[in-house]
């Protein structure tokens, strides 16, 4: 069913399929979305209120020791794509309490002692909260790719533990949307030199990112060979064009109330007398 601007159901819009290439993506696109962005700020903003419900209502679930169900955004983009931006513009919409945050950087000494997932099984979301993944377990298969980190086959085998573990994951009631933010090279130029221009963007930049664009049709190569090694059916990609940081947003938004309403969480039923309670009260 689509609603407010959609021409068409965003999830379906945004899936990967069969002979997916990323080449043939225009980041500037908005795929299955007939507004601009004067519509697009009016429908995410109209989207809240029931994003916020819908993660209540799952939330109240966990408090109340019932939930079996939670949701694992997991987010991925080169450099300046708006991650960021997704976390504050669309999950910091709703109440932080049921939200989990992970941003998942150069793995510690600690951590490459371990197998690559084993830092990422710890921050999964416990039932009732929606969790968020800034970069997560595909850098091993994306910048260890690129950079030559690990070989061929290490790389081979990761993508196979990646679809164990998240086919685990899945089947135990977690619902896993992950998104990669298409951002063009020229947008990605325009956004990190305002970060050099504003002294209030410095802290936000760094030397590396420039370096990964000389890098850029390797990232390309690298992102490719994952869609066609990871993306399952009950864990798709979605490819969300990122030029335009609104469209970004409210796909996202939109991708995360479809995850929800699948869910449909309820409010938890009074585990005590309402009416005992409410003489109680009037008394008191």
């Amino acid at each position: 069913m689509t609603k407010r601007g959609w021409i068409d159901n965003p999830s379906a819009a945004l899936k990967i399929g069969e002979g997916f290439r990323l080449a043939d993506v225009d980041p500037d696109s908005t795929p299955g979305y007939r507004g601009d962005k004067h519509s697009g700020a009016k429908d995410l903003a109209s989207g809240f209120e029931e994003l916020d419900e819908l993660q209540e209502r799952l939330f109240a679930d966990s408090r109340a020791g019932v939930a079996k169900d939670s949701v694992l955004l997991v987010l991925q983009a080169m450099d300046s794509a708006g991650k960021g931006g997704i976390i504050r513009h669309v999950v910091g919409g709703v109440d932080p309490q049921g939200v989990t945050l992970a941003a998942f950087g150069a793995p510690t000494a600690e951590e490459l002692s371990h197998d690559f997932l084993w830092r990422v099984e710890k921050h999964l979301p416990k039932p009732g909260f929606i969790g968020v993944f800034d970069r997560s377990h595909y850098e091993d298969v994306l910048v260890a790719k690129v950079r030559d980190l690990a070989e061929p086959a290490e790389i081979e085998r990761r993508y196979g533990a990646i679809n164990d573990f998240e086919a685990r994951i899945a089947a135990s009631g977690t619902r896993i949307v992950k998104v990669m933010l298409h951002i063009s090279p020229e947008a990605q130029k325009k956004r990190l030199m305002e970060r050099l221009d504003r002294p209030d963007k410095h802290w936000k930049f760094n030397p590396a990112d420039t370096d990964d664009r000389l890098l850029w049709p390797d990232y390309m190569e690298a992102y490719q060979a994952m869609f066609e090694r990871t993306s399952t059916d009950f864990a798709p990609w979605h490819v969300v064009p990122a030029d335009s940081k609104w469209y970004a947003r409210l796909a996202v938004q939109e991708l995360l109330l479809e995850a929800l309403e699948d869910i449909d969480p309820q409010w938890p039923a009074a585990n005590f007398d309402i009416e005992a309670e409410r003489a109680r009260l009037e008394a008191s």
